[in-house]
């Protein structure tokens, strides 16, 4: 997890207390309870000791550190949060954890954390979109000069980059309603992922565990296939990714030789005043390549050898948590990014100027031919771009005006005229968040 002294700039203290050490033994000692109920419901094990394990479950909190030396020795944190509960259960002590294994309960409680974790994530999401929704509306019909590797290009609109940068979050919406069957699922499949101490109402048990904490019962055991991990790291990439892309796009909006578009307050520098550093839009940046890294690490999961691989899971454990908080800052600080967001209309009108029209040049290609062949039209307006880099006072207009005479040039290449379907795209904004 975060370290404090960067908590505020790359974490999230709400996903942190999600996923952190007491979210996580509480997480298991819910699981330990649900467990003695189901079985209790199922007459395995007798009534009053399920509800003193449940009794037990609610009240006992051991301290992390203490847990730890505990959890070095058995290289799994259930065994010593399971040792914590049985001492708490007095005489029920012999019917807590019945026929599971360590990993059953720590894969449980991981997934009943993960609901929680992945419900904030889905409300940020959610509320993202809106907010970009609404500032693409806002901007639909502002001319900005497009860049493609990291040259003019073309305009655009202001409404279409952001309606761009909202679009995979409504994919990643749907992505996680597909991938939440996939992946919230109890585990309780016993020590070797057979059932066998679970005895003949194992499938019976696994249905009430699941049921009991809102979970789905897999026909299978998952305790060594973890894509459903894998395949959640990569959703967390791609969330981070997607804000990654409009963060980068915001510090060079925000640049100061173009001083277009500004969102967030900027970071001053501790020896130039005149600065104003992107902060917000840098640690989007940041956040996103962090994520990117780990998803590769978090595959290396993947690769579980035989019935338990330990070196497998101590990647998750390490990596994941980083990788939720990752999402969850993202999300809150594109949040605040995009509410604070607005435009220059007056320095992004002095930067078409500044441009002198070149980067009408494909429009006006297109435009010469249609009354000439397109050969001959690319040569005309390469040499209007030649007449430009000879002097410094025409614009593309005033050359065209000479070279291809009898055209209102002037109209035809203003920006506002030369949008294609910006709009358009940045109307596909009003489309609700699913």
């Amino acid at each position: 997890m975060v370290s404090a002294l960067y908590s505020n700039l790359l974490g999230d203290a709400e996903m942190a207390a999600l996923m952190g050490d007491a979210a996580a033994i509480a997480a298991m000692l819910r699981a330990e309870a649900a467990l003695a109920h189901a079985q209790a419901r199922l007459g395995i094990i007798p009534e009053e000791a399920a509800a003193a394990i449940a009794r037990a479950a609610e009240t006992v909190r051991p301290d992390p550190v203490t847990l730890a030396p505990g959890v070095a020795r058995a290289g799994i944190a259930a065994q010593p949060v399971i040792a914590a509960l049985k001492q708490a259960a007095g005489p029920a002590a012999d019917w807590v954890h019945y026929g599971a294994t360590s990993q059953d309960i720590v894969d449980t409680g991981q997934m009943i954390q993960l609901r929680q974790a992945l419900e904030l994530l889905r409300a940020r999401l959610a509320g993202l979109a809106e907010l970009l929704a609404l500032k693409a509306g806002e901007f639909q019909a502002q001319p900005i000069a497009a860049h493609t590797r990291f040259q003019i290009a073309a305009p655009t609109s202001l409404g279409a980059k952001i309606a761009i940068w909202r679009a995979p979050l409504l994919r990643h919406l749907d992505r996680l309603d597909q991938m939440l069957p996939r992946l919230l699922n109890v585990s309780l499949y016993g020590a070797a992922g057979t059932s066998a101490a679970l005895g003949p109402q194992a499938d019976a048990l696994r249905s009430a565990m699941a049921a009991e904490l809102g979970l789905g019962a897999p026909e299978t055991p998952w305790h060594t296939t973890r894509d459903g991990i894998a395949e959640l790291g990569g959703w967390l990439s791609l969330v981070t990714g997607a804000l990654g892309k409009m963060g980068a796009d915001l510090v060079l909006l925000a640049q100061s030789e173009r001083a277009e578009v500004c969102a967030g307050i900027g970071g001053a520098s501790s020896t130039m005043p005149q600065k104003s550093n992107p902060v917000a839009a840098e640690t989007l940046v940041t956040l996103a390549r962090l994520n990117a890294g780990d998803l590769s690490g978090l595959h290396q999961a993947l690769i579980h050898a035989q019935e338990r691989d330990g070196a497998a899971l101590g990647i998750e454990w390490a990596l994941l948590p980083g990788m939720l908080e990752r999402a969850a800052a993202s999300l809150r600080i594109g949040a605040e990014l995009v509410q604070s967001l607005r435009a220059d209309p007056a320095r992004i009108a002095a930067n078409f100027t500044a441009d002198r029209g070149r980067m009408m040049a494909e429009a006006a290609g297109f435009l010469l031919a249609r009354d000439m062949p397109r050969a001959e039209a690319l040569m005309i307006v390469a040499e209007a771009l030649r007449a430009l880099q000879a002097d410094a006072g025409l614009t593309l207009v005033d050359a065209l005006a000479t070279l291809a005479p009898g055209r209102d040039w002037a109209t035809l290449l203003a920006a506002d005229a030369n949008l294609g379907q910006a709009a358009a795209i940045a109307a596909t904004a009003r489309d609700p968040a699913p």
